[in-house]
């Protein structure tokens, strides 16, 4: 049972407005930082870049499938894992949605993990994604970006992650990065984002922020993990064909 008082409609009122002021001005805070956000000053990306897919080797530029903006999901997956993480998971389900409109408003979407081509194409089938997958095992690409780190780096007990020295515990973390590429095919990175940043895409996350309960999120784990499962793993779960379409790159 929640411990929320029991009002008259007026008094909801009263207290509803109290929050909608506050509301509408996170509203504009989000408006000015988003237009900051896209001032960025940007990096030209110099290294070359080689990713395995479905199509053969593609470059960074190749990615972007002929449009001018590029959106990598970092998705953990070592070469070592039997699947994809289920956070990175539970991201991508929300880019399935949403991925018809972004292509189709020159916005190309990609995952991109340490994973060797065959394993992320077996994961994807699995799981019936709409969007393309890359593959940059052997590539430095994760590393650059600062999403997956070496032996040599964890043992050093400070890895650079979220654009800080941090503690070590994984050897793949999450991110996205964004990049654009210009008429004369230069590509420059705009954007990257690291932790809680990736918060912002998950549709489930801000539906359930205006439930009573909230995220609800108690387990040992105290987020996503104690309750997300990959969409294949719920008890009433539907087969990939029947919820998500077939998969494409």
């Amino acid at each position: 049972m929640q411990n929320n008082r029991v009002v008259s409609r007026d008094e909801w009122l009263a207290a509803r407005k109290q929050l909608l002021a506050k509301e509408k001005k996170l509203t504009r805070l989000r408006d000015e930082l988003s237009a900051e956000r896209r001032a960025l000053p940007w990096v030209k990306v110099e290294k070359p870049y080689l990713f395995d897919t479905p199509e053969g080797k593609k470059t960074l530029a190749d990615l972007f499938e002929g449009r001018s903006q590029l959106i990598v999901q970092h998705f953990m997956f070592a070469p070592d894992w039997e699947e994809g993480c289920v956070g990175c998971s539970f991201g991508a389900d929300h880019v399935d949605a949403a991925y018809m409109h972004l292509k189709h408003h020159d916005v190309t979407y990609v995952a991109v993990a340490r994973a060797p081509l065959a394993k992320l194409d077996a994961y994807w089938k699995r799981m019936g994604r709409r969007f393309g997958f890359a593959s940059s095992y052997g590539s430095d690409f994760n590393y650059d970006f600062h999403v997956s780190f070496t032996k040599d780096d964890l043992a050093k007990g400070k890895i650079y992650y979220n654009y800080e020295p941090t503690d070590p515990f994984m050897e793949d973390l999450p991110g996205t990065s964004v990049f654009y590429k210009d008429e004369n095919g230069e590509v420059y990175h705009t954007y990257s984002s690291y932790g809680r940043g990736g918060e912002e895409v998950l549709g489930a996350y801000m539906l359930l922020d205006i439930t009573p309960k909230g995220r609800n999120e108690t387990g040992p784990n105290r987020n996503l993990t104690d309750w997300v499962r990959r969409h294949d793993e719920y008890e009433d779960a539907e087969s990939p064909a029947s919820c998500c379409g077939s998969a494409t790159a």
